[in-house]
């Protein structure tokens, strides 16, 4: 055991010259310090604690966001004119600062775990504030241009706030190793008093979280309500191109309930489907009229229309990044797409009979459809054939009704339940950050029946059907269709696991401030080392740094 203890000495001191030295580059021994951290340096690491907690809400709030990519992107494209993945350099960027902070935040945890002197290197401290800033402008520029998108942090809190809660409670109980290690080797009584007052604090905190969780996934399994149909939002438009007649048919194979689509009208009075207000990004408009690719939709007869091209640019988007995972046949099967009419899809749903929700956009000023342009719409439907209960639209009420009484009109305000029987409305259409679950129980006792788009993501879809929605619209029915149970459904015994797990960490605890006291006690001796080189101090840093050297090599094991 004797003569293996050089390499072991050899080892340790390996090891703390890599530490100190990533972290500070402070590779040699000399270099090294027990002595107390500055003021100005621990300044330094509440910055980088600070921009570590940013940069993780940043990342969780983009790794939640999720669900709406494709609306950031199409948010991007109204602004641009240009249609790119906007995610994808924020992702890369998040994840390359992410890693970078929280492995700096390690290394300073191993820095105060052996009682080394924090001093973080002046490249770090560049890299430290440039992830504070970009993170900063990050935030401000999401709340100004995607504020309502903040709404799904608290959503997402409802999936997996318990899950969250048992992590940082595993997290912070491990952290007493380190602040009862601070603390059995602090001589400075009010160092003591408060590091212990701030982690007893935040230790509290944790334990009492649960009481302000409030998910609607913890429930027993016998109240959970009937799975929530799922509406075809534009189709399928992760496996065809939105809004075309083959979107809708991919959408019927994945068992939806029903199809929704955005309605324009053309200049010769035919309504067609199509969501933005120029045809640049789902037509080939730029090749076949070059000069009017940024004129409205709605300024194209019928013909026009029919004789785009709608498929190309989804194979050359690729949007969902689905394109590489098609058969030859199913590629050549989105090329051919073309702009889909209301009466198509009328008649698919017809032959399914499945319902159809539809938003209904009105021409231009100066349109020849502008005052006709709703009588225009419901005279398909009704020539359509398909039978009036089936058809959902949300446009003006009052003359619907007085055409087509026995559609089933919905309404895209959030208005109280006697308000919308007044108005001879039993349905809602809401994004799903509008309704809390409260809300949809007291829409659901009083017999109006909500639909909340756009739900993509498993995680949204299991919450909102605990929360006892009817319905969904959704642009990914191909990855609902895996859902058959809500992936998070904590039982009712949940306070049983929060007492348990509170108690569990207080004994870790305690146990782990009564083992540091401890093995600690005993320790504290005078070092010769530390002595010396404080007190040399003032000297030239060629005299210090010669003098720790000899003095470090003279005290090798021989």
């Amino acid at each position: 055991m004797v003569k293996h203890q050089p390499l072991q000495v050899y080892e340790r001191q390996l090891c703390l010259s890599c530490l100190t030295g990533i972290y500070g580059c402070r590779w040699k021994r000399y270099q090294r310090s027990h002595d107390d951290t500055t003021k100005w340096e621990f300044l330094w690491s509440l910055i980088l604690f600070f921009t570590f907690s940013l940069l993780l809400v940043w990342f969780y709030f983009w790794w939640e966001a999720h669900n709406d990519y494709n609306e950031f992107n199409w948010f991007l494209y109204n602004r641009s004119g240009e249609w790119i993945d906007g995610t994808v350099p924020i992702l890369a960027t998040t994840a390359a600062g992410f890693t970078y902070i929280a492995f700096l935040m390690i290394l300073a945890l191993c820095h105060i775990a052996v009682g080394q002197q924090l001093n973080l290197h002046w490249l770090h401290k560049i890299g430290v504030s440039t992830a504070l800033l970009t993170t900063a402008i990050g935030f401000i520029s999401v709340n100004q241009t995607w504020g309502e998108e903040w709404a799904v942090l608290p959503i997402s809190l409802q999936a997996t706030g318990p899950f969250l809660h048992l992590g940082a409670l595993v997290a912070v109980t491990a952290l007493a190793w380190l602040v009862a290690g601070q603390v059995a080797r602090s001589e400075k009584t009010m160092f003591q008093v408060v590091v212990l007052l701030l982690y007893l604090s935040v230790l509290l905190g944790l334990y009492m979280a649960p009481l302000s969780i409030t998910s609607p996934c913890i429930m027993d399994h016998a109240n959970l309500t009937p799975r929530p149909d799922v509406i075809g939002h534009q189709g399928a438009p992760m496996l065809a191109p939105e809004n075309t007649i083959l979107s809708f048919q991919r959408a019927l194979q994945m068992n939806v309930s029903g199809l929704e689509a955005d309605v324009a009208i053309s200049l010769d009075g035919v309504p067609f489907l199509m969501r933005d207000r120029t045809l640049r990004r789902t037509t080939d408009v730029e090749k076949v009229f070059p000069d009017r690719q940024l004129d409205d939709a709605s300024s194209f007869n019928w013909t026009d229309l029919h004789s785009l091209n709608a498929g190309q640019w989804f194979l050359k988007e690729d949007p969902f990044w689905t394109v590489q995972s098609m058969a030859q046949r199913e590629v050549m099967l989105v090329g051919n797409q073309s702009v889909c009419s209301l009466e198509q899809l009328l008649r698919l749903a017809t032959l399914h009979n499945h319902t159809v929700v539809f938003d209904l956009r009105r021409p231009p000023h100066g349109h020849p459809c502008y005052h006709s342009w709703i009588n225009d719409t419901l005279g398909v439907i009704l020539l359509s054939g398909i039978p009036q209960h089936l058809v959902r639209p949300t446009g003006d009420r009052g003359q619907v009704r007085q055409v087509a009484p026995g559609l089933q009109q919905m309404s895209v305000e959030k208005l109280p339940p006697q308000v919308l029987h007044q108005q001879g409305i039993s349905r809602l259409l809401l994004r799903y950050s509008q309704a809390s679950p409260d809300d949809i129980r007291w829409f659901s006792r009083s017999n109006v029946s909500v639909t909340l788009y756009t739900v993509n993501e498993p995680w949204l879809f299991s919450v909102l059907w605990c929360s006892g929605v009817s319905s969904v619209s959704s642009e990914a029915p191909n990855i609902l269709r895996k859902v058959p149970y809500p992936i998070w459904l904590i039982p009712d015994e949940y306070c049983l696991i929060w007492v348990a797990a509170d108690l569990i960490s207080f004994t870790v605890v305690i146990g782990i401030f009564v083992f540091q006291k401890w093995r600690l006690s005993g320790m504290h001796s005078y070092n010769p080392e530390q002595i010396m080189l404080s007190a040399a101090v003032r000297r030239s840093s060629r005299d210090l740094n010669i003098m720790k050297e000899k003095l470090i090599f003279s005290g090798q094991p021989q």
